[in-house]
């Protein structure tokens, strides 16, 4: 093929990526909220298989925890390394038939080995699932559309979270968690083949045309420079210092909110479904949308460092609301705090990711995404819920039932240091202009 040959048909490939933008985008959000609903379902379940299996906190935690984020953070590097060289989509695929399948498996188990090698293999499928999608969004957006892109993409973990509580908890009740499982994990594998048949592949910096030329021209960075690149980076560090803790937080919340509710709140498992998951759903899509239209408002009036001042402000605002959820005995008032946390607190994934892609090297970007996930759930996912569950059964005896509330305190009491690094990228990215 001659090179005017070579340059058309490029040309016809990224016209028919960015008209399809849209539906790639929602179908990654749909891969992102499947593997959100797979991961968080053992929170509305963890009473029941607590009581079915015997387990202990520490247990849970470490099923909900450790055990998953180990092999999911650690593998997700050199599955990003192939996403950096081979083709992202058929990655993505493959990833999501592996760990709905190992959900369903999870029905099966009989005892709490059987559950964590059926979470650990979850762990792995899923490793393969983000740091590509991260990749192929910033090739779709261009910078001051990459933040609303990236939370119309983090709606994967408000929906996955919400709806996998709601529907896990319903079906739970009526035929117990096993069933749960099932229904939860199969329709995965059949979204699977949809991800493959649909979702587009487009060329490597498509949305950053002043970039895109160089990136052609050089060699692949290797794994050590890749690190290097981000450790070089003052602002992507303190991104993801912030989000490392902001995730760390949240994932305690979310692996052990139903069991607070159920123990402390005295509201049990159809309610929560009903009454709480679908409801904090609804706020966290409106914040994890307006959120990121707001930050690339912001982007394009004041420049791409309002997006992270812009976390802060909002997280700052949110801690009340999170601490009230805890300090409040009465369930309406505790909720309806909770909501309040949801609405302000949720929309820092998207302005984060669109940011640390934004500032990444073009033939980086599924790496420097693997790292921040690397980290975001070795410390967050891994030692989150884990720690909550430790610190719970230690408490226990002076606090009874009460123990997992004082836990959570601790964790939601990390918050200021989060919102410190935050600011600290904001000032950083708007030296750098």
């Amino acid at each position: 093929m001659t090179e005017p040959q070579t340059l058309a048909a490029h040309a016809i490939a990224d016209e028919k990526a960015i008209r399809r933008r849209g539906v790639t985008l929602a179908l990654l959000t749909t891969t992102y909220f499947f593997s959100y609903m797979d991961r968080q379902i053992l929170a509305i379940l963890q009473e029941l298989i607590k009581a079915d299996l015997q387990l202990s906190d520490t247990q849970l935690g470490l099923l909900s925890g450790l055990a998953f984020a180990l092999f999911y953070a650690t593998l997700g590097i050199p599955v990003a390394r192939l996403a950096d060289r081979f083709n992202r989509k058929n990655i993505v695929a493959l990833s999501l038939a592996a760990w709905s399948a190992m959900t369903a498996v999870g029905g099966l188990a009989q005892n709490f080995t059987q559950l964590l090698l059926a979470r650990i293999g979850v762990g792995i499928g899923e490793a393969g699932s983000s740091p590509p999608s991260h990749s192929i969004i910033a090739d779709l957006y261009p910078p001051d559309r990459r933040a609303g892109a990236m939370g119309v993409f983090s709606l994967g973990v408000v929906l996955g979270s919400a709806i996998g509580t709601s529907v896990g908890g319903l079906v739970a009740a009526a035929f117990g968690w096993r069933t749960a499982m099932y229904v939860i994990g199969m329709p995965g594998v059949v979204l699977a083949l949809i991800v493959w048949l649909f979702v587009v592949e487009p060329r490597r910096g498509l949305s950053d045309p002043n970039r895109a030329p160089d990136a052609a021209k050089e060699p692949m960075p290797s794994l050590a420079q890749g690190f290097a690149s981000l450790a070089a980076s003052g602002p992507a560090l303190h991104l993801v210092a912030a989000v490392t803790l902001t995730s760390m937080i949240g994932y305690g919340l979310t692996a052990w909110g139903p069991s607070y509710m159920q123990r402390s709140l005295g509201i049990g498992v159809r309610d929560i479904s009903l009454y709480v998951a679908l409801p904090g759903g609804l706020f966290g899509i409106a914040s994890a949308v307006g959120g990121g239209k707001i930050a690339d408002w912001l982007a394009r009036r004041h420049g791409l460092h309002a997006q992270s001042t812009m976390v802060a402000v909002l997280k700052t605002l949110a801690l009340p609301f999170t601490l009230g959820f805890f300090l409040f005995d009465q369930p309406v008032l505790a909720i309806g705090s909770y909501f309040l946390y949801i609405l302000f607190a949720n929309s820092y994934l998207g302005p984060t990711f669109a940011l640390i892609q934004g500032l990444a090297p073009l033939r980086l970007r599924a790496l420097w995404a693997a790292i921040t996930l690397l980290v975001i759930n070795l410390i967050g996912l891994g030692a989150g819920p884990t720690l909550v569950g430790v610190i719970s059964d230690l408490l226990k005896p002076s606090f009874g039932e009460d123990s997992l509330r004082w836990s959570m305190m601790l964790f939601a009491a990390v918050t200021p240091w989060a919102i410190f690094h935050y600011w600290r990228a904001g000032v950083l990215l708007k030296r750098a202009g």
